[in-house]
């Protein structure tokens, strides 16, 4: 046989695309040649083809091989297509029949110069896409077992070397199953920082209980060493664990991005993410030639922290606005748009001046008022009014540093999640999760107001001068407050506390 057609795949954006690798043996000067609108990375496969075929006993034959990989008009790139190219070649030249197993099987892997089978990243992506295209099974590197190992509906097989593949073409042995009954592991959280842990901070614990319960970004303001980090590190201990839908899509985008641990499967654990702030724009909202995930979809359904809110470039803040309005991070290249997921929940801290110590009862400020002024205005007014929480943290008394921790995070988490639960039986068929992800539609239908709450809330638009947006913000937070407290409606004292949580940024920055 001069041709064969084998099954791989390619990634686009967090998506898995099935590739149709077609090979044709034909006369002419003796070669390897890939098409198919392919990158250098897939290029380079004709190297570690030629060798791993002849490391492996396999005759590459001394004719034109053209590799021609379809659909032509996307973009491929990576090394997974190697196995699928090599199966290819041999079904081509005739040492292993195009039987029902080379059409069958959809194959990804690296291949080595010996023939060995290299792990690549985006496995589980690509076998998601090789299940829904109706392949019967997948072929993945033995070191990516524990990604695919809770797929259901399609025969995993583990590939460790070329030869044991060719055998397996031939039908003269199996490979592998991938192993179905991996121990379940214990939740775990992104920090060892429980709440009882942080002393003090009464006020704050509060705020972080209530942005946890509705899924409300929070802004941290205070001197430093208040306590600020701790809090924000304290927070995916509280959220509740993530459903079975938010692990996969949470492991999927890891396993594109290619740092899902070693070992890892389903990741329960919910994402925690602290770039620093002389990140670009591209690494915070994804980007890149071929567009990756960035910092907003690596936080996707877990906690983005942002640290010294003030030093990130104002480009870089503005660059969020889309992300926390929509849930979603569009990234346009002149190929393709991507979207990436990014329903994260923004915490940010930062200080009051370049000093730190503006307002401090115990230690003067050293900031002229035009430093400071300049200071916080590097953070603009629509990014401040993205978020539902501004909470100022004081220092520390001495005596709270002495005294007991209060609730740990187990406690606290127990009411949260009580209170999601709420909030999914009220917003079910809307496909929101929590009050945070309403829309202004959602609020007018869906939270009732008693007659105290609502003037009250009326009259807080009027006198704080409140936006639109945070008329409704100040509701969908009201709302999570009702939630924590068991209430049916929102009261007038529920209002309040979600008024006061807006009264910083309604004034002088």
């Amino acid at each position: 046989m001069l041709f064969a057609s084998v099954t791989s795949a390619t990634i686009a954006g967090i998506e898995g695309v099935l590739v149709r690798v077609e090979v044709d043996v034909s006369g002419g000067l003796p070669g390897l040649e890939i098409v198919g609108l392919a990158d250098i990375s897939v290029r380079e496969a004709r190297q570690r083809v030629r060798s791993a075929l002849h490391n492996s006993g396999f005759d590459l034959p001394s004719r034109r091989i053209t590799v021609n990989l379809a659909p032509a008009a996307l973009h491929k790139e990576g090394s997974q297509m190697d196995l699928g190219i090599a199966a290819g070649v041999l079904a081509a030249s005739g040492q292993v029949p195009a039987g029902h197993r080379l059409q069958d099987y959809c194959f990804l892997g690296e291949l080595a110069l010996d023939g060995n089978v290299r792990p690549v990243k985006g496995v589980l992506a690509m076998a998601l896409a090789a299940r829904d295209g109706g392949k019967a099974g997948i072929v993945v590197p033995e070191d990516n077992e524990a990604e695919v190992s809770f797929l259901r509906g399609v025969d995993a097989r583990m590939g460790r070397d070329l030869a044991g593949l060719a055998s397996f073409l031939q039908g003269k042995t199996d490979l592998p199953v991938v192993s179905r009954n991996r121990p379940a592991r214990p939740r775990e959280t992104a920090s060892a920082v429980d709440l009882s842990e942080i002393r003090g901070q009464k006020a704050a614990k509060r705020a972080i209980e209530v942005a946890c319960a509705g899924g409300h970004n929070l802004l941290l303001s205070g001197p430093p060493g208040a306590g600020k980090s701790m809090l924000a590190r304290a927070i995916p201990g509280i959220l509740p664990d993530l459903t079975p839908e938010e692990s996969l899509a949470v492991t999927m985008i890891y396993s594109v991005a290619g740092i899902l641990p070693p070992g890892e499967g389903l990741l329960t654990s919910r994402p925690f993410r602290a770039p620093h702030h002389t990140v670009t724009a591209s690494a915070l909202v994804g980007g890149g030639p071929a567009p990756r995930p960035g910092e907003v979809t690596l936080a996707h359904r877990g906690v983005l922290f942002l640290d010294e809110l003030p030093e990130f470039p104002p480009s870089v803040l503005n660059a969020l606005r889309q992300p926390l309005e929509d849930g979603v991070a569009v990234v346009t290249r002149s190929r393709a748009t991507h979207t990436f997921p990014s329903r994260f929940l923004l915490v940010a801290a930062m200080n009051p001046c370049p000093c730190g110590y503006y307002g401090d009862d115990l230690k003067e400020c050293t900031c002229t008022e035009h430093a400071r002024k300049q200071y916080v205005s590097r953070v603009s007014g629509p990014f401040l009014d993205r978020l539902d929480i501004h909470l100022e943290v004081g220092r520390v008394a001495a005596g709270d540093l002495t005294a007991a921790g209060g609730e740990s995070s187990l406690e606290v988490r127990e009411r949260i999640c009580e209170a999601r639960k709420r909030q999914e039986r009220r917003l079910a068929g809307t496909g929101m999760t929590c009050n945070g992800e309403m829309g202004a539609k959602e609020v007018a239908a869906l939270v009732t107001l008693s007659a105290a709450a609502r003037k009250l809330v009326f009259d807080a638009f009027t006198r704080l001068k409140l936006s639109a947006r945070a008329y409704y913000r100040v509701l969908k937070v009201a709302s999570s407050i009702a939630d924590l407290e068991g209430s049916p409606r929102v009261e007038e004292e529920q209002v309040a506390e979600a008024v006061s949580y807006r009264q910083r940024l309604s004034g002088e920055w």
